[in-house]
């Protein structure tokens, strides 16, 4: 046999022989994403909200279209939860860096009464200066946490001003299209909130 026509044969034997290794690595590159949050997708609730920012504008979901959106619930006297899970968020957008810019957190008061548009809006960007905090009337934060299936309840204190609020921690988050995706639960880390968001940025 001619030494090219073996040459040839050896080329094509070797190609087949190394297809299922090229094959294998393809299937290992395309492996899906696993969140470390609670993938939610498509469950019936949590699809929107209409509330009040604290520049007195009316905010929907609609407004941030193209970002990953994360919502959390609570309120300015929190005495510790909120505040670590704002420095959560704060430390997951550092993380992100550049694409920071393509993530909106939004923090829902379930205190109404006391957190005034100053208020939220002094202690949101204390944390970050591109968060909002949205407010509406007792009805319509009644109304958008039951949507959420988020439940808070006011805890009488010693003095009528001085009570706190029972609510339920953690994040929601909303993909690029507007579409509900995940629940992070209260503690997780910042490095895996900032990847989860980071795979919804590039559209797992």
């Amino acid at each position: 046999m001619p030494a090219r026509f073996s040459a040839v044969r050896r080329s094509l034997v070797l190609s087949a022989a190394f297809a299922p290794l090229a094959s294998l690595v393809l299937t290992a590159c395309s492996k899906p994403y696993v969140f470390h949050g609670v993938d939610i997708t498509g469950v019936p609730y949590a699809d929107g909200f209409s509330l009040t920012d604290f520049n007195g504008k009316t905010r929907t979901l609609a407004d941030f279209a193209g970002k990953v959106v994360v919502m959390y619930f609570g309120y300015t006297q929190c005495p510790d939860i909120c505040p670590a899970s704002m420095q959560v968020v704060a430390q997951a957008l550092y993380d992100l860096g550049e694409k920071a810019r393509d993530v909106q957190f939004l923090f829902v008061t379930v205190d109404p009464e006391r957190d005034t548009p100053e208020i939220l809006k002094a202690y949101v960007t204390h944390f970050n200066p591109t968060f909002l905090a949205l407010t509406g009337t007792p009805a319509q934060i009644a109304l958008t946490a039951k949507d959420f299936k988020v439940y808070y309840k006011k805890v009488p204190g010693k003095t009528p001003g001085s009570y706190t609020m029972d609510h339920t921690a953690g994040f929601y988050v909303f993909d690029p299209k507007g579409k509900i995706r995940l629940f992070e639960r209260e503690g997780v880390s910042a490095k895996d909130l900032a990847q989860d968001i980071n795979a919804l940025i590039e559209g797992h």
